[in-house]
């Protein structure tokens, strides 16, 4: 299966930054291209792009285990992240954890002034810091700094005691780990990393439950039950799903979002992971690193000595927090782990003497 998965990739064992950004899949650029013809025809239609979109948060919703119902599209996570900021009380405590991505803690931040606050504690602590003043725990399943893993179930259960809810960000496990989002009152993903769709793409999942304490602030037209009906006036009937949190979509960014979800949303997760965390940890026994099941390896690089020998041997990774950070997906090899291993392990270069 990945093996004929990769012939859907132009770029295969030099690319290890799924991390930063996926590639297009031949399927997805073929689909762009052939929008990009209808709409130089005059021949597309929001009704098509609306059906397209529709498309993309069915494949959603199969990958994430959720009804369609539960999903809600948007352009950016800190946006939707926004969403569910708003409806902190006041006062409200957020449990987060150091050194996540900044989207997920930024909105959140900027309630100070009504008093809400942040409380970031180590990854390894999240679980045991849930108290019953925590209205909200938020964090990335996948830490895009250090590729750690969160112990969602640790986290979920003792959210679940303490009678708080909580926000899970996708964006760097969506498309190879897989997890089943109506555990969690609200997920974000944005979808241009290992799901592979353009950037401007991304998706919340929401809980029945939490629906209700949110208030839809960033409502238009397309977020009405009827969305051609909605057009005019601030008299309109939202959508009594998750729908009424949706934005209009970016039509070009959702075509080709709806061709990688679908090419994601009919594969097996497992084997993707299993491929990806294969080859992350072949690369760590190489480096006298310990196994983590992450797909994303990373180690001190302060000085980003490792990060410039490889990028100097044709490879395309990426340093983030003092560490070098790779990634290893879908159109990857053991090519990649031995060209890692001979750029990292060449002699740093001695400047001449003067």
């Amino acid at each position: 299966m990945i093996e004929s998965l990769r012939e859907e990739f132009a770029a295969t064992s030099g690319y290890l930054a799924a991390c930063t950004m996926g590639l297009a899949p031949a399927s997805t650029r073929r689909a762009i291209s052939a929008d990009l013809e209808l709409w130089a025809a005059g021949l597309a239609s929001m009704g098509g792009y609306d059906d397209i979109a529709n498309r993309g948060r069915a494949a959603f919703a199969r990958l994430s285990h959720v009804s369609p119902s539960r999903v809600a599209i948007g352009a950016q996570v800190s946006v939707q992240a926004s969403v569910i900021a708003l409806a902190a009380p006041d006062d409200a405590e957020i449990l987060c954890v150091n050194g996540d991505f900044s989207s997920v803690l930024m909105p959140f931040a900027q309630q100070a002034h009504r008093g809400v606050r942040l409380r970031q504690v180590p990854l390894e602590a999240l679980a045991d810091s849930v108290t019953d003043e925590t209205w909200l725990v938020a964090f990335s399943l996948v830490q895009s700094a250090t590729g750690r893993i969160a112990d969602a179930d640790a986290v979920l259960d003792a959210a679940a005691r303490h009678g708080t809810r909580t926000l899970v960000d996708l964006t760097q496990s969506a498309g190879w780990l897989d997890f089943d989002a109506s555990r969690a009152d609200a997920t974000l993903t944005h979808a241009y990393k290992w799901l592979c769709a353009p950037r401007g793409a991304c998706l919340m999942t929401v809980s029945e439950r939490f629906q209700h304490e949110l208030r839809p602030v960033q409502a238009g037209w397309y977020a009405g039950a009827d969305i051609f009906s909605s057009c005019y006036g601030p008299d309109i009937v939202l959508a009594d799903d998750a729908r009424r949190f949706d934005v209009s979509p970016a039509w070009q960014a959702w075509v080709g979002a709806a061709a990688s979800l679908e090419l994601f949303a009919g594969l097996d997760l497992e084997a993707v992971r299993a491929h990806d965390v294969g080859l992350a940890d072949e690369l760590r026994a190489a480096l006298g690193l310990p196994a983590t099941g992450s797909a994303i390896v990373t180690w001190a690089d302060p000085g980003g000595r490792d990060v410039q020998a490889m990028t100097d041997a044709g490879l395309t990774v990426s340093g983030r927090a003092g560490n070098a950070r790779v990634a290893f997906h879908v159109w990857n090899d053991e090519r990649g782990v031995a060209r890692i291993v001979d750029a990292v392990r060449q002699p740093a270069a001695t400047a001449p003497v003067q």
